[in-house]
């Protein structure tokens, strides 16, 4: 995590972006697909940003609509006070110098017919420096950077030579060689080994440090975002439903999609191989058909039946820095509509404090089993230990 003092004003703002894909169902229609939707998100200079979710959640496609390399549907990115959709020509060159990618596969980013130094070298080859001399200094300066020494040997060997945990520092040198002020980092340590993934992590935190850097990291991987995040964003079915400081949402996750994630967690217990673990039931919705209110809510075990079904939650501030999307944590002055399975919320989200009344009735209507595994993260909420877990999320 980063430890500077950060600017007042975001480098990054998403406004209400929506990202939709069109694929052709006949000759003639085409069906949109539904992959951001209304997400709205500030990054301040210097931060890491963690975007967490299932698959197809949208993480990637709201990182590279920030990039502008896929176009947005409707809201505004706006990097440093300049829409980013508006940029052309210089300005779009000059922005690409400033905000760089570092890809999930080492293996498929890099292509196999060019040396590691031709690699390295690439983007520069594009944005200057035009001296071949300074180029290739630049190159040497980027390969140490990363830890991969000594950088004269490196640099005529092809990727097929290095191990994964090489090649993505490689990637790495790449995408630091034009000195960039923003990332996205996509799953930059899925790829590789265990024992290269921390190394990894901790190189990219030294670099954050020495740069003032700032990250939008994508992950599934909730125990990494916990260490190298300032924030962490969990996204489902292309919206953010609960934004908090790393230690907040790990520490006291609110919406039950958050609390599934982080009861996937495998804890380093050796009596966990005995026991099995729940799920959660069904999958992540068609994004081409998503299902009408809250997304979540057809694998919801505490979903507000005549509420969930029928209203898309909004993103509501909680406490300092803590927001979630949840019909469990009504805004202020709010209530809840539908039947008799509401009643208890209902009437606690028409008091002030609402927030806190709704979820003292959802804990009110939860069993209490996790009491028999204390300490694990499942252990956050009462019933989520028991009846929920997102399978295949696990780090």
């Amino acid at each position: 995590m980063s430890s500077w003092s950060k600017d007042d004003g975001p480098i990054l703002r998403i406004e209400r972006v929506t990202v939709d894909f069109f694929v052709r169902t006949s000759f003639f229609s085409t069906k949109p697909i539904h992959a951001v939707t209304d997400v709205s998100l500030d990054v301040t200079k210097g931060e890491t940003v963690a975007l967490v979710g299932e698959s197809g959640s949208g993480k990637t496609t709201l990182g590279r609509a920030t990039l502008h390399l896929v176009p947005i549907t409707g809201g505004r990115i706006i990097f440093e006070g300049t829409d980013v959709g508006d940029l052309r020509g210089k300005e779009l060159m000059s922005f690409r110098q400033r905000a760089q990618a570092i890809f999930q596969d080492p293996f498929s980013s890099l292509s196999p017919y060019m040396r590691v130094g031709q690699l390295v070298e690439e983007p520069l080859v594009i944005h200057g420096p035009k001296s071949g001399s300074e180029r290739d200094q630049r190159v040497i300066e980027a390969l140490e950077m990363v830890k991969l020494s000594p950088a004269t040997e490196l640099i005529d060997k092809y990727p097929h030579t290095l191990s994964g945990g090489q090649r993505q520092r490689v990637s790495i040198a790449r995408a630091m060689i034009l000195r960039p002020d923003y990332i996205v980092a996509d799953e930059p340590v899925s790829m590789i080994d265990a024992s290269s993934r921390a190394e990894i992590l901790y190189l990219l935190s030294e670099l954050q440090e020495r740069d003032a850097l700032t990250f939008l990291y994508i992950t599934h991987d909730l125990a990494s975002a916990r260490h190298f995040a300032d924030r962490i964003a969990v996204m489902y079915a292309g919206r953010i439903v609960e934004l908090a400081t790393a230690p907040q949402l790990v520490e006291d996750a609110k919406h039950p999609y958050s609390q599934a994630l982080l009861a996937a967690v495998p804890e380093p217990d050796p009596a966990n191989r005995l026991r099995s673990r729940p799920v959660v039931g069904g999958e992540p919705p068609d994004a081409g058909a998503l299902p009408a209110g809250c997304a979540f809510h057809p694998r919801c075990p505490v979903a507000i039946k005549g509420t969930c079904e029928v209203i898309v939650p909004p993103l509501i501030q909680l406490s300092d820095g803590h927001e979630v999307a949840c019909h469990l944590y009504p805004a202020a002055g709010a209530s809840y509509v539908g039947g008799a399975d509401s009643a208890g919320a209902s009437d606690a989200g028409g008091d002030e404090g609402s927030a806190e009344a709704a979820a003292e009735a959802r804990s009110a209507s939860m069993t209490s089993s996790a009491a028999s595994n204390p300490g694990s993260a499942a252990s956050v909420k009462s019933s989520q230990s028991e009846s929920i877990a997102i399978s295949g999320v696990t780090p």
